[in-house]
């Protein structure tokens, strides 16, 4: 895996990416993904208050939550225009749109990376049978399991985090933005320069232990937290685990298939929160309804006591670069 900071070496694909260059057309992806976070995340804010106002508990909130999961899992246009921000969020949606139609190119690799082996026919978008092979493959379903298995307590508690925002932490809208206006500064600063130096020094393997042992360290402080201090305070640990989880099982998978399968292995990779956000609702209403808080904490430990014992006995397979 490649540190944070590296200089990028010019390839004959560069001459495809136009007037912008390949530098050019990376910075605009990392600003669209900001954009499109950015918009994301006023969802996330005004959502819970509109909510609230329109008489709904954590439950129907919870099938709320679903149904947008389902949505977009799916890939259809959810958009309702409800408040200023979602006009907002409509109209840099669409300057999004625009820059990516207009400078990003259709293809960003090299011909002979993209295309699939000789007397092999193009596989389809919707080919299950394809993913299913795909995911079947040595060194990719185990890693699969992990991610999806380690990160969803933490799915679960970040759905139900605006109404615990609301009821456990009392916090209003503003207040709300600001704790995740320094959740957004710290994951930029954990994945960015933390991520990047340490991924250069240790193996992926060891930085995958490592993201599963901080969740299981702080699902009991999270059991235990009683306010919004205590929940800042233990957000740094979470943050690293969340952000070191996500890069390494991303990297890992991607190495473990072949680079015409790269996109449709990241597709598969980005399906995981989408699906959280899916399932995770209802079920986390209910665990929040019937259990409060803690029992967010104790289904991240035990679930993540659980892959830590897995990968201490059989370790995922490694594949270099």
């Amino acid at each position: 895996m490649q540190g944070a900071g590296a200089p990028l070496r010019r390839d004959p694909s560069s001459r495809e990416m136009g007037a912008l260059g390949r530098s050019g057309v990376i910075r605009l992806t990392y600003a669209l993904v900001t954009l499109a976070l950015t918009c994301l995340f006023m969802r996330f804010s005004i959502m819970p208050y509109l909510t609230r106002r329109l008489g709904l508990d954590s439950v129907a909130f919870g099938h709320l939550q679903t149904t947008f999961g389902a949505l977009q899992l799916l890939g259809g246009p959810v958009f309702g225009r409800m408040q200023c921000p979602a006009s907002v969020a409509l109209v840099a949606n669409l300057v999004g749109a625009v820059l990516s139609l207009t400078c990003i190119p259709v293809s960003t690799k090299g011909a002979r990376a993209a295309a699939a082996p000789p007397g092999r026919p193009q596989a389809n978008v919707f080919d299950l049978k394809a993913i299913t092979h795909l995911l079947l493959q040595s060194g990719v379903w185990p890693v699969f399991l992990i991610k999806v298995a380690s990160g969803l307590p933490f799915g679960l508690f970040m759905v139900m985090f605006p109404i615990i925002s609301m009821d456990f932490f009392q916090l209003d809208a503003a207040q709300a933005g600001y704790l995740m206006s320094f959740f957004g500064i710290l994951q930029m600063v954990i994945q960015g320069l933390v991520i990047g130096r340490l991924s250069s020094r240790f193996s992926e393997r060891a930085l995958l232990r490592t993201s599963v042992l901080g969740f299981v360290l702080v699902g009991p402080v999270m059991a235990l937290m009683s306010n919004v201090f205590h929940f800042c305070l233990l957000m740094p640990g979470l943050v690293f685990s969340v952000c070191a989880l996500n890069v390494v099982t991303d990297s890992m998978l991607t190495k473990a298939v072949p680079a015409s399968a790269t996109g449709t292995m990241l597709g598969l990779c980005a399906t995981v929160q989408p699906l959280t956000q899916t399932l995770g609702p209802t079920l986390g209403g209910l665990l929040y309804r019937g259990f409060g808080v803690p029992i967010f904490g104790h289904v991240q430990f035990a679930i993540n006591l659980l892959v830590l014992l897995v990968l201490w006995r059989r370790p995922v397979p490694q594949k270099k670069d």
